[in-house]
């Protein structure tokens, strides 16, 4: 009988010990799901709040440009007017080089502006990105 006893006492040990693993690891489970649950709303706030970066670059740069064109506009204008009261043919080509001359100047400076421009949005709004992505290296890193 106390055979029987030993065995019963054993078996319920093993049981309790195998409850107690069990909800340890569904305790880890559940712990692990929500970490992941949190990172992964994080990934979505970076991509989100990338995506603001964005959207408000380009609509500085597009503003950049909408001024650029009107002050294009403006300066047509004035050689258009300058070029109909000229006197000589000599006057129209000098004005016409200059002209040229100054739209071939601010052409370039224009492009380099916006190339720059658009480097800095860039490298602002994969930031968030980034961010999150070196995050995932470290935590996840030492996990593995």
């Amino acid at each position: 009988m106390d055979a029987a006893k030993d065995s019963a006492a054993e078996i319920s040990s093993h049981v309790e010990d195998t409850k107690l693993k069990f909800n340890q690891g569904m305790t880890n489970t559940m712990k692990t799901a929500e970490e992941m649950l949190a990172f992964s709303q994080g990934n979505v706030e970076a991509f989100i709040k990338s995506g603001q970066i964005w959207s408000a670059g380009l609509q500085d740069i597009s503003k950049q440009m909408a001024s650029s064109a009107q002050s294009s506009y403006e300066e047509a204008m004035a050689a258009f007017k300058a070029l109909t009261s000229v006197k000589s043919l000599k006057e129209a080509v000098d004005l016409q080089v200059g002209l040229a001359r100054s739209a071939m100047e601010k052409s370039v400076a224009e492009s380099n502006k916006y190339t720059d421009a658009s480097f800095k949005l860039a490298e602002q709004a994969i930031a968030p990105i980034s961010g999150r992505m070196t995050m995932a290296a470290e935590k996840f890193g030492k996990t593995v």
